[in-house]
């Protein structure tokens, strides 16, 4: 029994050994396997677990303007954080109490609501809060002093604009991470931002260095600095002005660009009212009450509203402006001439469909070609689209650049809504004529404009004038010609019509002494959201002009977005001419003596008062105005002198015109 059980025992011990010698074979062979096939992984992880990298951040480039004055900048701020794992109190009461207290110390040096605070300190189920950000550095230190359990103070840049809610639709704006969201910002955030660098070194397990360690330092390279086309004091006249035309007519906004039509030039944009570039979140136009009952979507669409630029992403009816394109088109194409007349009896028929004047039930009667252009007669330009035809007019939408976008360098620029060729009736081309049924960004109705003061070509409009690299180097944006839209020959016509216009329909509020400024005004109604009709009673007033027109260096593109007013002249007309002798006097034009107003120059004594003759016999017509100084033309020409009752004279009666000048009489 013994011998029986003392081999049951060797049995086990011989089975104990072979498994522990097993193991242990493949223990060694596992250690093998780890210091020869794995030896150099292992020993490059081991390395990298004794390396720190500290992340050396870029310095974002700056915006600047024209002449190197600063519109975006960086500064040094920091950020408040509180973290409830170290605030060391058993109690889970008596932490939130310490949570609380110091949730609203920081409120009360900070001068922002305690509630909403201490609500995000006490709510939040991350281990770090972060409660404030871009805290001055004064402030940073009085939370320091107070010494708050579980607060942390991170310096941190902040990007910063120093003019406030100055050309912010357009500056954009970048996230916490200092990356270009909006606008200039992120249409080159790639240029601003910049590469970061970093500081590599060996450290113990408590980030210390190791003596014997090795570092690598990876110089950062900083951002480039943009330098824009627009002139910051040009834009400060031009902010200060909207402002005002939205508080005198009580108007939901007011936009306004200016460019250089021989360049493209931006000099200036801006909407009023705007957002604050360094809070893009504060609330503009709402209670705050109101913006918390709205949805999550609803707020998007707010915030989406707020920091769009509509001068580049809004489409509008033209309205009359457009009127300068169609004359144009018309006259390149031959079918309409200076001396051409065209009868307005108040309104247009075609497709059995009456189109009314603006003066209807009243009428323009007979006009010559800048006549109508200066009365701004729908049914004149109804018979120009009629002229011009389908297949030219929509040829000449693509040459104005109407039909695609302008290219211009920014971001979320809108597509154009015209109605499709194919689809497009005879009716809808006239109505297109004088500026309804199609809807146009303003970027793509000034750049069109522009090119009649550029001897008829078309330039791309851009926000960029260059960028100097943080190695010295620098990249300049040439100008950069499309195409040619209309020839110089046409182009000096549209001018000449243009200045006429300021000098006859609009002299009351936008001729100015000494400065030869032509334009448009245009009226245009606004389309409710579903395409349903339009807004009762709300209009976009504008004005598109330029200056000098005996050699344009500045177009103007003025919007009031107003309700319950129509007087295009006075409210977006005026503020235009203000701001274009502005920037006349900035760019040192000189007043040209020619463009002094004909009642207040030396040649007074030679300018009489044009006397009324229309319903009058030609025979009588004409004798009252020879005994008044002038000579007489009948329109149309009549080869026989037979008698006829006078339909209509240009000038108008009460005008001034030149002794011995002619005076036009139209017979029907």
């Amino acid at each position: 029994m013994i011998n029986k059980n003392a081999t049951i025992i060797r049995k086990r011990i011989k089975i104990g050994f072979f498994l522990f010698g097993f193991i242990v074979l493949l223990l060694c062979l596992r250690i093998a396997y780890i210091q020869f096939v794995k030896g150099d992984e292992y020993k490059s992880l081991a390395i990298n677990q004794q390396k720190k990298n500290d992340l050396i951040k870029a310095q974002r480039g700056k915006i600047l303007d024209r002449n190197g004055l600063e519109l975006a900048v960086n500064i040094q701020t920091y950020s408040v954080w509180i973290t409830p794992r170290d605030i060391k109190e058993d109690d889970k009461k008596e932490k939130e109490k310490k949570i609380k207290k110091s949730a609203s110390s920081i409120a009360e040096i900070l001068g922002q609501d305690k509630n909403e605070m201490i609500e995000n300190a006490t709510t939040s189920k991350s281990t770090s809060i972060k409660l404030a950000k871009n805290v001055t550095r004064e402030k940073a230190e009085k939370i320091w002093d107070l010494e708050l359990p579980g607060v942390l103070l991170r310096e941190e840049v902040q990007r910063n604009y120093p003019m406030g809610s100055m050309m912010s639709k357009t500056l954009g704006g970048v996230n916490d991470d200092n990356v270009g969201v909006l606008g200039i910002e992120a249409k080159y955030d790639d240029f601003l931002r910049g590469v970061n660098g970093k500081w590599v070194k060996n450290t113990d397990v408590k980030g210390n260095a190791l003596a014997s360690g090795t570092e690598e330092y990876f110089q950062p390279v900083d951002g480039s600095d943009v330098v824009l086309t627009i002139d910051r004091t040009i834009q400060m006249h031009v902010e200060d002005t909207l402002k005002k035309s939205v508080e005198k007519y009580n108007a939901r906004s007011a936009s306004c660009i200016v460019t250089n039509p021989k360049t493209g030039e931006i000099l200036a944009i801006a909407t009023y009212p705007s957002f604050d570039g360094n809070d893009k979140r504060k609330l503009v136009g709402i209670e705050k009450s109101e913006f918390n009952k709205l949805s999550v979507e609803e707020q998007g669409k707010y915030y989406n509203e707020l920091w769009r630029n509509p001068i580049m992403s809004d489409v509008y009816e033209p309205g009359s402006t457009m009127k300068l394109l169609t004359v144009a088109s018309s006259i390149e194409e031959g079918v309409a001439k200076k001396e051409d007349t065209f009868y307005c009896k108040g309104y247009h028929e075609i497709a059995g469909y009456q189109v009314k004047c603006s003066v209807y039930p009243k009428s323009h009667g007979t006009q010559t070609l800048y006549q109508g252009v200066a009365n701004s007669c729908n049914p004149v330009f109804m018979e120009l689209g009629r002229r011009i035809g389908k297949d030219k007019f929509y040829s000449y939408l693509d040459l104005f650049g109407l039909t695609g976008t302008t290219g211009v360098d920014f971001p979320g620029e809108s597509r154009p809504i015209i109605i499709p060729k194919e689809k497009a009736s005879q009716l809808d081309v006239e109505i297109m004529a004088f500026g309804q049924t199609s809807a146009v960004t303003p970027i793509q109705m000034i750049t069109a404009v522009s090119a009649f003061g550029n001897d008829g070509k078309t330039t791309k409009p851009h926000l960029v004038k260059k960028i100097n690299n943080s190695d010295g180097t620098t990249v300049d944006f040439e100008t950069e010609y499309v195409r040619q839209s209309v020839s110089k020959k046409t182009a000096d016509e549209v001018c000449a019509i243009m200045e006429n216009n300021v000098e006859q329909a609009y002299r009351k509020n936008v001729f100015i002494d000494g400065y030869r400024i032509g334009g448009k005004t245009g009226t245009a109604q606004i389309a409710k959201k579903d395409g349903a009709g339009y807004e009762s009673g709300r209009h976009i007033i504008s004005f598109l002009g330029m200056a000098p027109m005996n050699n344009p260096e500045i177009a103007i593109l003025y919007m009031v977005d107003v309700s319950g007013y129509l007087d295009s002249p006075a409210i977006a007309g005026k503020p235009a001419s203000e701001l274009i002798k502005k920037i006349m006097d900035y760019h040192d034009i000189k007043p040209n003596k020619s463009a002094v107003k004909k009642e207040d120059s030396e040649s007074t004594k030679d300018m009489v008062s044009v006397p009324s003759v229309v319903g009058m016999k030609f025979s009588e017509a004409e004798k009252k105005l020879k005994d008044a100084g002038f000579n007489v033309k009948v329109t149309p020409e009549q080869k026989n002198k037979e008698e006829f009752t006078v339909k209509d004279q240009y000038p108008s009666s009460g005008s001034k015109a030149k002794k011995n000048s002619v005076v036009y009489i139209y017979r029907q």
